[in-house]
């Protein structure tokens, strides 16, 4: 199959989603060989259901979600989702925008596979789910201070942790910078000083004997 055939599948695909979802889809795009859907919120289960059981959608196959930060925006966070067709052999990608305190609804009821999935997205960024099941972090300790994913996020976090051998057990301690972060006056080693090095011999020929 080419890539203009394919492209006119995928075209047909998205007039035939947005024709039978209406307004719920906000907008569409082909990119990369996918196509991009917009949606909004509060319609995604709706929206999850027909594009897993419509016999031209067929996408019976979650591949992943995943949280996209954008602090600039009052709607801070994109929910991507990636569903795949076995059958018609296309994939999808699927958008909707939330801020920090409004909750996106969970898809486990459709596709079951989203729950580590959105737990990840809550731990990571912060982003909350109606519905889930079990919403918790997934990867960071209990009591974990924000989502290290945010872009606001510090670099050095704000704790770090240490075993102590006289408590026998792991304490946190607030992050101490030994040094200024990040902040270093030297060129890469590898492409060489435009500078002159402290104690080097600027008029001594390093050539001869």
């Amino acid at each position: 199959m080419s890539e203009v055939e394919y492209h006119d599948i995928l075209s047909e695909l998205a007039k035939h989603v947005a024709g039978e979802l209406g307004e719920t889809v906000t907008s569409w795009q082909i990119a990369f060989g996918e196509l991009n859907v917009n949606l909004k919120r509060q319609d995604v289960i709706g929206a999850m259901r027909f594009l897993r059981d419509d016999k031209r959608t067929n996408f019976v196959c979650f591949i992943d979600l995943c949280g996209v930060d954008y602090p600039e925006r009052e709607a801070r966070f994109d929910v991507v989702y990636h569903l795949l067709s076995p059958k018609n052999n296309t994939r999808i990608r699927l958008r909707v925008q939330t801020d920090e305190e409004t909750p996106v609804p969970s898809i486990t009821g459709i596709y079951p596979g989203a729950g580590w999935f959105e737990r990840e997205a809550y731990d990571m960024y912060g982003i909350l789910f109606t519905g889930h099941p079990d919403l918790r972090r997934l990867l960071t300790d209990y009591g974990f201070d924000g989502h290290p994913l945010r872009k606001d996020f510090p670099l050095t976090g704000h704790v770090e942790t240490r075993y102590d051998d006289e408590l026998k057990r792991v304490v946190y301690e607030p992050v101490e910078l030994r040094q200024e972060f990040r902040n270093f006056d030297f060129l890469s080693p590898w492409e060489g000083t435009q500078y002159d090095l402290p104690n080097e011999d600027v008029g001594s020929d390093k050539g001869s004997k």
